[in-house]
């Protein structure tokens, strides 16, 4: 087997801060950090902001490999150990002085500007290390087009975390089978267990290319819907929900509208479902189902002890501190939609504001700042994480180990409205859980597929 040819990337510090430890991410090939990525490292860190613990993160870790190598090692090259996380690190880490080279190339860029530097770095490094394939590695869109211009052959997007390329083939947690099932199906065991009918059948009867656990399946008639709750090579076990059964699912008083909305209330209801991912447009009723499921097991079912809300914006790490009041007056202008989302629930009470306090008070509903949730262990609770869209992958997961014994989590999001300046669809925290979480047995994911909220807001979703 012939060996691939050795490459050198060269960081922005972008890709750093977007995952602190992704020098280790490029398996036997070299690694270069420029100077200047370490002074805007140095300039983050000390900043009151999300972005400047990942800029410690990655201080650190270059820290680590580094240790006490002498200048002319650091220059030359530190060797990427194997970390658990990064078994395959087999390359070498070097800080490049770019502060030192001059730059006298007829196609440097001025060097007024950090990006411009890190651009020359690299194309220095193109022109004088001719035995690799020299690549600049940074999410910053409009660098990547001002380095190929410059002349730089090779230039990439990080793309270690992406674990789908296109966001149109992200799971949507159904199937749609073509025609009706029981036309396509012959040998099939049925066996009842509680309220529940399971079929056992030949998998390839479905016409299905990807199955997972707890996947929803519908079929063109108007009566059948199940779920997966088992499957190997050769054959699939389902339960048989029954649309009319799944149409009939209400909590605090909300019916589902469609049945992708049925499907997302069932998965809210079912105790043995710990983490529930709800993705769709605006106004596909993510927040209200989930809101309606946690009262409804809180206050009527006594299955939780209380409702915690959290979400994420790009501004609370900045403003949060400006707004006068206790964390929780703090995060009501974030949370506003969520409050909404109680009026509704409420609107039809003789009395929807004396309503809706006896309700927060009953159901113990608490507002928490994503910023302090970091050290908690969170029991017996059921928790919304909503716009977590917003959310990197290391985030969410910093979210998600919070959650202790009897507690249910729901992360809802728009991919068509992310804030941050370092995610996309494709390398979003909501994203990378979607895909991570589709075969484990303890979650559920639904793509809410329609627009509920209004005409207005449905013609705007489709045209806009």
């Amino acid at each position: 087997m012939v060996q691939a040819e050795k490459k050198l990337f060269v960081l922005d510090t972008n890709v750093l801060l977007h995952e602190p430890l992704a020098i280790y991410s490029f398996k036997e090939h070299d690694v270069v950090v420029p100077m200047t990525v370490l002074e805007e490292l140095d300039q983050i860190k000390d900043r009151k902001k999300d972005v400047s613990r990942d800029a410690r993160i990655a201080i650190r870790a270059l820290e680590d490999c580094v240790g006490g190598a002498p200048p002319e090692q650091l220059v030359a090259g530190v060797p990427l150990l194997p970390r658990e996380s990064h078994p395959d690190s087999a390359g070498t880490l070097a800080i490049f002085p770019d502060h030192q080279v001059q730059f006298d190339t007829p196609i440097a860029l001025p060097g007024d500007h950090n990006d411009n530097q890190i651009i020359n770095s690299a194309l220095y490094l193109q022109q004088t290390r001719t035995d690799v394939e020299v690549v600049l590695v940074t999410k910053d869109i409009n660098m990547r087009l001002k380095a190929k211009g410059a002349g730089l052959r090779k230039v990439e997007d990080y793309r270690s975390d992406q674990l789908v390329e296109d966001i149109r083939f992200l799971a949507t947690g159904f199937a749609q089978i073509d025609g009706k099932l029981w036309d396509r199906v012959g040998d099939v065991h049925s066996h009842q267990a509680g309220r529940f009918v399971y079929h056992t059948l030949d998998r390839e009867a479905l016409g299905v290319d990807s199955l997972y656990q707890n996947q929803y399946l519908v079929d063109d008639s108007e009566t059948f819907c199940g779920q997966v709750k088992g499957l190997d090579e050769h054959s699939v076990t389902i339960k048989d929900l029954g649309r009319d059964r799944l149409m009939g699912y209400h909590a605090w008083g909300i019916s589902p509208k469609n049945v992708y909305q049925g499907m997302a209330l069932q998965a809210l209801m079912d105790p043995d479902v710990d983490l529930v991912i709800l993705t769709g447009p605006a106004g596909s009723g993510k927040t209200l189902l989930a809101l309606a499921a946690a009262l409804e097991q809180v206050v009527e079912q006594r299955r939780y002890d209380r409702v915690l809300v959290t979400r994420n914006t790009p501004e609370i790490a900045e403003s949060i501190g400006f707004l006068p009041g206790t964390e929780e007056e703090k995060m009501m202008p974030w949370l506003a939609a969520v409050t909404d989302t109680l009026e509704v629930l409420h609107k039809h009470d003789e009395s929807p504001s004396s309503s809706l306090q006896y309700i927060m008070d009953k159901a113990n509903i608490q507002f928490k700042s994503v910023n302090f949730m970091r050290g908690r262990s969170i029991q017996n609770s059921f928790v919304l994480l909503d716009e977590c869209q917003n959310l990197t992958a290391s985030q969410i997961k910093t979210i998600i180990t919070r959650m202790g014994e009897g507690t249910k989590l729901v992360c809802s999001g728009n991919l068509a409205q992310i804030d941050s300046n370092y995610l996309s669809a494709v390398t979003s925290g909501l994203t990378y859980i979607v895909e991570r979480f589709k075969d484990f047995e303890g979650s559920a994911n639904v793509y809410l597929n329609g627009v509920v909220r209004s005409r207005l807001a449905s013609f705007a979703e489709e045209n806009l």
